[in-house]
């Protein structure tokens, strides 16, 4: 008997959910409201023609690092990982700069008196990447694989970031490093478990490196749509599903959609009760982004700075704690920490020759309405004067405006509802991915392991669905 199942949402975790149930036999059909498929992970010309920049995400170590994306051929279907000398740099008022390379060796040069701790504190989860990245991908087991490794994991990761920090490292230098590293994590750096996305990203970086895909985001988009195709399912793009009423003789619903829009769109199939607690979950913080078009390379005054994809532009670990505090307060920062990628260094295609590309964001309140633009480029002008003046255009997005492009960005939440210790553990779905309704399968960032283009999501909620049909 064939079996049918549909995926509502074509991003990363809808498209892995797709694959997994193609994969194993199944007949699906893949609805995506957009014109293109891949949700936050598309390359597009935001600003002038030529320019290709990414609206989510621009570097991919979770991408890189993915155990579901390693099990698949995307090299076949032309994605391609770029790997710039050094992963991530972060400037200071000096003049200087610390950069991490993808070695682990190479601290020893950057990070001093602090290189030992510094590999002490990364080298297990490198060493045994596979098994770390094969639990941290995963909801959170009582017995996980070695659970030696991650009972070290949890001993640091429950930790607040900003004591860790002080507690680990001498030099003001390697605290901030590691703050720039934790600020990923939307929480202030004196919550218990700011930590976490410290470890990691700094695991991460040493295992897989941070690398941008040739071509953009739009690329790993790409490749996934090539595995479908070889499995003989394609995405229909242009079809918005506003109740999951619509969609009939499916055995399994996989919902690449928040927990507030599964919510929405699910009467009739979903009790009233559950329906209410999903809508409860609290979103995330959001993101205030501006992609630029720049007529040269960004003029930083530490040179380390042009070796690397990724800046993180915050200046001390105080500066950082300030930042994300008042954002976690519902505050906006007069100094916000400033993620900054620079795609064109090291992928030349993506902008007409000479010219470049640069992505920058910083956290806000969710729902934001306060023009952060001046702020954004006062921190980059900060540590690299005249960027100004090497700007040709620039597209700005507030919290709205990623929501308008992409619905799952609900306030420019781009991690599925809060990622605090407890919404990080307990996700708003029963056992993870199910609802009280058969066959019904929440897939996105809302389930664990949460935010970030790795398609776990969509892997785990479709081997949970095919586990429970047999």
């Amino acid at each position: 008997m064939n079996r049918r199942t549909c995926v509502v949402g074509a991003g990363p975790n809808g498209l892995s959910a797709a694959i997994v149930m193609a994969q194993a036999g199944w007949s699906v059909d893949i609805f995506e409201a957009q014109p293109e498929p891949g949700g936050a992970a598309r390359t597009l010309e935001l600003t002038l023609p030529g320019f290709h920049h990414d609206f989510g995400s621009a570097v991919h170590p979770m991408a890189a690092g993915s155990p579901f994306f390693s099990s698949l051929d995307l090299q076949r279907h032309g994605l391609e990982w770029i790997h710039s000398p050094a992963a991530l740099a972060h400037p200071f008022d000096d003049g200087s700069a610390v950069v991490l390379e993808r070695d682990l060796g190479s601290v020893a040069r950057e990070l001093g008196v602090d290189a030992t701790a510094w590999r002490n504190l990364m080298l297990p989860f490198v060493e045994d990447w596979i098994t770390f990245a094969a639990n941290a991908f995963q909801p959170v087991r009582l017995m996980p694989r070695n659970p030696f490794l991650m009972a070290r994991f949890a001993a640091f990761a429950f930790r607040c970031a900003g004591g860790l920090a002080r507690s680990l490292f001498q030099t003001a230098r390697t605290r901030a490093l590691f703050a720039g590293l934790a600020a990923h994590s939307f929480l202030s750096l004196d919550e218990p478990f700011s930590a976490a996305s410290g470890l990691v990203l700094g695991a991460a970086l040493h295992a897989v490196g941070w690398p941008i895909p040739r071509g953009g985001a739009g690329s790993i988009t790409n490749a996934l749509c090539g595995c479908l195709q070889d499995l003989g399912s394609r995405v229909t793009t242009g079809r918005l599903v506003k109740q999951l009423a619509e969609l009939q003789h499916y055995d399994v619903m996989l919902c690449d959609v928040t927990a507030w829009q599964l919510a929405r769109m699910s009467d009739g199939k979903l009790p009233q009760e559950y329906r209410k607690k999903l809508s409860r979950f609290p979103a995330g913080p959001g993101v205030f982004k501006v992609d630029y078009a720049l007529n040269c390379e960004i003029p930083w005054k530490a040179k380390e700075c042009m070796t690397a994809a990724t800046v993180h532009v915050g200046g001390t670990l105080e500066e950082i704690e300030q930042s994300e505090k008042a954002m976690r307060q519902g505050r906006h920062a007069e100094r916000p920490f400033v993620l900054l990628a620079q795609p064109t260094l090291f992928d030349p295609t993506r902008a007409p020759l000479g010219k470049h590309i640069a992505w920058a964001y910083c956290h806000v309140p969710n729902g934001s309405t306060v023009d952060m633009l001046s702020k954004i480029e006062n921190q980059i002008e900060r540590f690299a004067p005249g960027f100004r003046d090497c700007i040709l255009a620039r597209r700005v997005f507030s919290p709205a405006d990623l929501e308008k492009m992409d619905a799952n960005l609900v306030g420019g939440d781009i991690s599925g509802g809060a990622m605090d210790i407890r919404h990080f553990i307990f996700r708003p779905t029963r056992r993870k991915y199910t609802t009280s309704a058969r066959g019904i399968y929440l897939c996105s960032s809302s389930t664990p392991p949460g935010g970030g283009v790795h398609g776990m999501c969509g892997y785990n909620a479709a081997k949970l669905a095919l586990y429970r049909i047999r």
